[in-house]
């Protein structure tokens, strides 16, 4: 009966829970819905934990899962943070959205329209980088050849 319980030990809004894990333009979304996913232990949970533990782009959601699925007692390892683009061909992303703004564009007004078209790079590379964010995207910015 005790290993019954444990493979329906969801919450009650384990769908919404489930949808929140796999939002990609919103990490603090994905990482509050491996918190909370962590305190239920059952196949699905698992499922999704083990997923976000080992593809998630923000090493912090990855810890999180990871940190949940030992505290369940499973065998993992948490996976090594990456040094690449995050995302496939960013940069060459980035480049784009330099080139479609006019030459004497901001460095503000390049982070804006970033944000508003490719909002799961900016959302990710945010979370990943946390304070130095800005700096990151600046120095990212100044380094691209312009038009």
């Amino acid at each position: 009966m005790a290993q019954q319980n444990k493979k329906n030990n969801l919450p009650p809004n384990y769908d919404d829970l489930k949808k929140a894990a796999n939002r990609t333009a919103n990490w603090k979304e994905r990482l509050a819905a491996v918190e909370e996913l962590g305190k239920w232990k059952s196949e699905q949970t698992i499922d999704i934990l083990t997923h976000r533990m080992e593809h998630d782009p923000v090493y912090q959601v990855q810890e999180a899962a990871y940190d949940a699925l030992k505290n369940f007692g499973e065998n993992v390892h948490m996976p090594e943070r990456k040094t690449r683009d995050l995302i496939k061909d960013t940069s060459k992303v980035l480049l784009r959205i330099k080139k479609s703004l006019p030459a004497d564009h901001t460095y503000e007004e390049f982070k804006t329209k970033l944000q508003k078209t490719r909002v799961d790079i900016y959302d990710t590379y945010k979370g990943d980088k946390g304070a130095d964010f800005d700096q990151w995207l600046e120095d990212q910015w100044k380094s691209m050849p312009s038009k």
